[in-house]
Order: C-alpha cells, then sequence, then structure tokens
C-alpha cells in the first residue's frame, strides 16, 4: 500500500555530519501536467525538475522563493518550477517540434539558472551548463560551483503514473567532509529504486537504505502545486500597457484576457476595469463591486 503523496523528509546522519532529503511527489505533479499536452519527455523532465526544486527549496535556512530554470536554444527552449519555503510549487515548460528522450539531446547552449529571493535581502542567482548527462548531474555541479559542499542527488519520474521523487544527501555547511562515510552513504542512496522511491512510506525506503546507520528523521512538510497568480496582478500588469491600446481591445473583443501560464486560470477586464486601472485605484473599484 502506497505512503501518502506530496510530502517532503528530511533527515541526519549526525555520526557523519551528512543531511539528507527525500521527497514523493503525485498530485502536486499531476497539476502541473494537466495544464498543457506536453510530449513525455517534458512531462518526465517537469517531474524531476519538481522534485529537485523541492529538494533545493528545503535548504533554504529563510523564507522566500527559489526558481530552478533551463534554458537553451535546443527542443526544451525553456523549464521552469518555482518553489516557496511552504513547499509550495508550480511551473511551466515550453518547446519546439520533436523532444529526445536523451536529456542531453534536449538542450542546445543550454544552462540551469536557480534564482533564490528571499522575502528580506537581496536575490541570489546562480547558474552552471546543462553540460552533464542528467539533471542530477547538473545540480551536483551546481553544489560544488556556488557551495563547495559535497552532494548527491536522485531525481526519477514517471510521466504515465504521475509519481515523481527525489533524494539529496549533503554535508553539513561548516564541517569538515568525511569523504570515506559521505561516499558510503552515497552508495547505499545510489541503490534505491522508482518503485521503492514512489510507492514506499519514507520510515521503510530510509531503513532499506540505511538499516545499519543513525538516522534521525524528522516530521514531514506537505508538498502542494499552488499557483501565485491573481486578478490584481494582473492589473498590475496592465498598468504599464497604454490604456488606449487596451480600450481599443475591449471596444473590439469586448474586454482584455490574460491568461496565466503556470495555471491557465483566465481574467477579464472590462472598459470600468481598464480605467480603474490606469487612474491607480483598480483595488478600491473591486472592493465596492
Amino acid at each position: 500500500m502506497s505512503q501518502s503523496s506530496d510530502q517532503l523528509y528530511r533527515y541526519l546522519f549526525s555520526d557523519d555530519n551528512v543531511r539528507g532529503e527525500l521527497v514523493q511527489l503525485k498530485a502536486s505533479y499531476a497539476s502541473v501536467l494537466d495544464n498543457q499536452p506536453y510530449p513525455e519527455p517534458v512531462k518526465t523532465l517537469l517531474g524531476e525538475l519538481m522534485a529537485a526544486t523541492s529538494l533545493l527549496t528545503a535548504t533554504l535556512k529563510f523564507e522566500g522563493d527559489i526558481a530552478v530554470q533551463l534554458q537553451s536554444e535546443g527542443p526544451v527552449k525553456y523549464a521552469v518550477i518555482n518553489g516557496t519555503h511552504k513547499q509550495e510549487l508550480r511551473g511551466v515548460a515550453r518547446w519546439d517540434g520533436d523532444v529526445p528522450q536523451d536529456f542531453t539531446s534536449m538542450f542546445h547552449k543550454g544552462v540551469l539558472v536557480i534564482t533564490i529571493t528571499p522575502t528580506e535581502g537581496e536575490r541570489y542567482q546562480g547558474m552552471v551548463a546543462l553540460d552533464k548527462p542528467s539533471l542530477a548531474a547538473c545540480l551536483e555541479h551546481y553544489f560544488e560551483q556556488s557551495e563547495q559542499l559535497l552532494t548527491r542527488v536522485i531525481l526519477k519520474a514517471s510521466a504515465d503514473k504521475a509519481q515523481a521523487g527525489g533524494m539529496l544527501l549533503q554535508v553539513l555547511p561548516g564541517n569538515d567532509p568525511k569523504q570515506e562515510s559521505f561516499n558510503h552513504l552515497v552508495h547505499l542512496t545510489d541503490t534505491i529504486t522508482d518503485d521503492e522511491l514512489f510507492n514506499l512510506p519514507a520510515e521503510q525506503v530510509l531503513h532499506r537504505l540505511y538499516h545499519e546507520q543513525k538516522v534521525e528523521l524528522y516530521a514531514p512538510q506537505p508538498v502542494v502545486f499552488k499557483c501565485s497568480c491573481s486578478k490584481q496582478r494582473s492589473a498590475t500588469a496592465l498598468a504599464s500597457i497604454d490604456k488606449q491600446n487596451l480600450l481599443d481591445i475591449v471596444a473590439e473583443d469586448g474586454f482584455v484576457t490574460l491568461n496565466c501560464q503556470y495555471c491557465h486560470t483566465e481574467y477579464r477586464f472590462d472598459a470600468i476595469d481598464i480605467e480603474a486601472i490606469h487612474a491607480g485605484h483598480y483595488g478600491e473599484s473591486q472592493q465596492l463591486s
């Protein structure tokens, strides 16, 4: 019997100064797949990207957002998953033509861009080339370049079953890395199967992998698909567009329509809305209506 889906688990190997994370996704992954008729390779890529973003979001020590983006001139033009410290994920991808199954063939001049935006403080952005054989390997390279921390990343996704999962091992910052013990934990973690990661409760996964290790498992955090779009945000975007141009669209079509690229929610604005937006009191008119 499978565990309840969409949970992130953190655990600690206190004797080895190594921390771990495990994420299992189903409903949130299905929500992203439902938004567009993605090709199978893109569906799989989005599942891995969702698992990766959840794992990376869990590394944040502050409130804020993280965006994990893939950009290239190849068949996959753009893919992004946005996550918050509350494990709220949303994502979208853009592609052109047939998309190959092989990870490296999906991209040409590809880059992985990770943008971390704290609620308070300065934004940080890191970038590495998509020149490794897998997304997991590219993320390991990112950690090697940006944080100089020994890191192992495992990402798995099954588009047919709308299941995705991932694991992360990382030496705790500020500790001298125990290369031999870290390598041993990596070897154990690499034995995880898709079926185990997707369908077993986290406690059983950790017991199967690390039954000879001292592991401290923390309470799980739920992961959800949640889009941050709103009519007010759409109105803010329209404020930067010439009012007469918007009114011309309303005269022809009856209203201006904006669609969220993440969840495809449609927001409509009539002439009264456009006037209120450009007068700077759209929010007020909404409250009175």
